[in-house]
């Protein structure tokens, strides 16, 4: 009767325990601070450098880049969301690798598509850390 309350007793205490432990590593993480970021739209990157920067651009342009540089975001994610109008028209994911990390995505901008266009740099969250607007072709 002894071992068996002692076994029982053993039991409980290891389930008790386990909870714990679940518990605590369900808790979220605290998040750091929102990194810092600079942007700009340029025609094109050479050695992680834009070529240029620009707010207005000919229809024809082709295709276009926004190059960034993150600050205090080192192994965090962020996303470039270009918009032509209010109409979303692309989601580029972007691991930010160190600090100061420069990364950048490419957009095709068809000729027919002018007018006013943006990108949104959101963090994995989708809190916008920076917004930038442009024209094509007016």
């Amino acid at each position: 009767m002894k071992t068996v309350c002692t076994t029982l007793a053993l039991a409980l205490l290891a389930t008790v325990s386990l909870r714990a432990q679940d518990s605590v590593q369900a808790q979220p993480q605290a998040a750091g601070p929102a990194p810092t970021v600079e942007a700009v739209l340029t025609r094109g990157v050479t050695d992680r450098v834009p070529q240029d920067t620009a707010t207005a651009v000919a229809a024809e342009v082709g295709q276009l880049f926004l190059w960034t540089k993150v600050t205090g975001g080192a192994g965090q994610t962020i996303h470039h969301v270009w918009f032509h109008g209010d109409t979303q028209v692309g989601d580029v994911e972007l691991q930010v690798g160190g600090s100061p990390w420069r990364t950048w995505s490419r957009k095709a901008v068809p000729a027919d598509w002018t007018g006013a266009w943006h990108v949104e740099i959101r963090d994995a969250a989708g809190s916008i850390l920076k917004r930038v607007d442009f024209t094509v072709g007016q």
